[in-house]
């Protein structure tokens, strides 16, 4: 029986696109074109382009922005990003 105020679905989840290994920034970014939040890490894909490892989290970040930037998205700020995330920070994990 549906509800008298009914929640809809899309003001309950957050969506977040991700891609592994080699189809990580192809499927990020077409996440991004399709309106969802999106993510990079090494712990997803080593690579920062066809056949280059990445040094870093950063330069694949640096990679998906040099993509999104010139189609005009908003880029989230670290402290954005672990809000809309809900992360706790790195100043509240013990590592």
């Amino acid at each position: 029986m549906p509800s008298e105020s009914p929640i809809s679905f899309l003001d309950t989840v957050l969506l977040v696109g991700h891609g592994e290994w080699r189809h990580q920034i192809p499927f990020i970014t077409m996440g991004a074109l399709n309106g969802s939040h999106v993510r990079v890490g090494l712990e997803d894909s080593l690579y920062a382009g066809k056949g280059k490892l990445a040094s870093s989290n950063a330069e694949q970040v640096k990679l998906i922005r040099s993509i999104l930037d010139p189609l005009s998205f908003e880029i989230a700020s670290p402290d954005e990003a672990r809000a809309i995330l809900a992360l706790k920070g790195r100043d509240h994990v013990r590592f």
